[in-house]
């Protein structure tokens, strides 16, 4: 793809993503999650949704790629066990802890990559240690640390549209968090992040 990875246009010093180039890349992804969990009778599951996997057009549209460990669940097969094969920092719980592979485990990792891509901080970097990992993080500060949280990039105190950038930053963590539960059962569906973050859309540009 003529614009490269996600990964290279968030930690290049070359590269900078507005808020709404991110919106509009991340719902790319999803709409390819959605596409993938609910486009067939049988289920297929990606199993390593991360940055470097996101490739970028020349118009900026995402597009999901690296299905080299994927999943396909049959029809009525909701889940799946597995030789765990994805990227440490994505991997759901289930899947890294029992090797149990569903759509879940995608939601999860997409939660994980939504936080990265707005804190634009890796789940493997080494300011995380023991307990403390990126979702832990985003959790503990928020909603009223949330400047401290996100990219520095995105927000600038003096700028007109602060105050709604701030609450659109805060209502996509939320998303991220519901969407990286512990428990499967509690995540988010994929077709919920698409409208959820469509809305996110919609009140920042109006």
């Amino acid at each position: 793809m003529s614009n490269g990875s996600l990964e290279k246009w968030l930690y290049s010093d070359d590269c900078l993503l507005d808020i709404l180039q991110r919106i509009n890349i991340m719902i790319d992804v999803a709409c390819a999650l959605e596409y993938l969990h609910y486009g067939y009778s049988t289920y297929i599951v990606h199993c390593d949704l991360k940055p470097s996997n996101v490739l970028l057009d020349e118009d900026m549209v995402a597009h999901l790629s690296d299905f080299g460990i994927a999943k396909l669940l049959g029809e009525g097969e909701s889940n799946a066990h597995t030789t765990t094969m994805g990227t440490l920092g994505y991997i759901a719980p289930e899947y890294g802890l029992e090797g149990s592979v569903s759509i879940r485990c995608d939601v999860y990792s997409y939660g994980i990559m939504l936080m990265e891509v707005f804190a634009r901080t890796k789940p493997s970097s080494e300011i995380f240690s023991g307990e403390l990992s990126l979702r832990r993080w985003i959790n503990d500060s928020m909603p009223n640390a949330i400047t401290r949280i996100v990219d520095s990039n995105l927000l600038a105190p003096e700028e007109e549209d602060y105050t709604k950038k701030l609450k659109c930053l805060s209502s996509v963590m939320e998303l991220a968090l519901n969407c990286s539960m512990e428990s499967a059962n509690e995540r988010v569906n994929v077709k919920d992040v698409v409208v959820a973050l469509k809305k996110i859309r919609f009140q920042l540009l109006t």
